[in-house]
């Protein structure tokens, strides 16, 4: 469960920096909360100026417009095969800022940077690279798939219900970000290997093997 205020008037700033999972998410909000104790239109205009900016599709700018809609976190989700050109691109723009690159950093599994709406534009105009923004409001629910570059930016007070999952469709990536994980430092967070891919492949595979024994045990007799 995550629980967090909400930065309307900072949009340069995110509540998730950009980072990965190795595993498949979802992510579901469960109240959206606007403060009290200043100008609630300031607030509501704020968070759809956000929307705005973000890239979002007219169809989704029109429904958070709709009465009674509040935005509660913006979503921006980038497909797996583009993590390497992310990398490239904000290790360049440390370069840029006279940052010096460290041999077993990574600008991603870092969760350093967020890629505000300038840097946003970067990426796509030197790299083509674009993402999915998607305005989260109160019961919408977020598929985030593993390997998938992401980043997260409360508007309002947000309160989310998080859980991690493996899906078959998505086993490769799994794998792959496991082992990319290795390379990182030993004192790395990310280090670890929590997933255990290889067990939860052996025991389904196991537990799917039981059940084909046990029906062809009962075709037998």
């Amino acid at each position: 469960m995550y629980i967090a205020y909400g930065s309307p008037l900072y949009p340069e700033f995110g509540s998730t920096n950009l980072h990965l999972d190795m595993s498949d998410a979802v992510n579901v909000i469960v109240y959206v909360g606007v403060p009290q104790d200043g100008n609630r239109n300031d607030h509501y205009e704020e968070g759809l100026k956000a929307v705005d900016e973000a890239g979002c599709d007219l169809a989704t700018k029109q429904r958070v417009r709709q009465e009674g809609v509040v935005v509660g976190a913006l979503w921006h989700i980038y497909h797996p095969r583009d993590a390497d050109k992310i990398r490239d691109f904000l290790n360049k723009v440390a370069l840029e800022k006279g940052t010096k690159l460290e041999a077993h950093n990574d600008p991603i599994h870092d969760q350093s940077v967020y890629l505000e709406c300038n840097l946003r534009k970067r990426l796509f105009e030197e790299y083509g690279v674009v993402g999915y923004a998607y305005p989260q409001c109160q019961g919408d629910t977020v598929f985030i798939p593993a390997g998938a570059p992401h980043q997260v930016r409360n508007i309002h007070n947000c309160i989310k219900v998080a859980e991690d999952f493996v899906s078959p469709e998505n086993l490769e990536w799994c794998s792959y970000i496991t082992e990319e994980f290795r390379h990182l430092t030993d004192f790395h967070t990310n280090h670890e290997d929590k997933l255990q891919i290889k067990n939860i492949i052996y025991h389904a595979v196991k537990e799917c093997v039981a059940v084909l024994e046990k029906y062809e045990h009962k075709t037998s007799d």
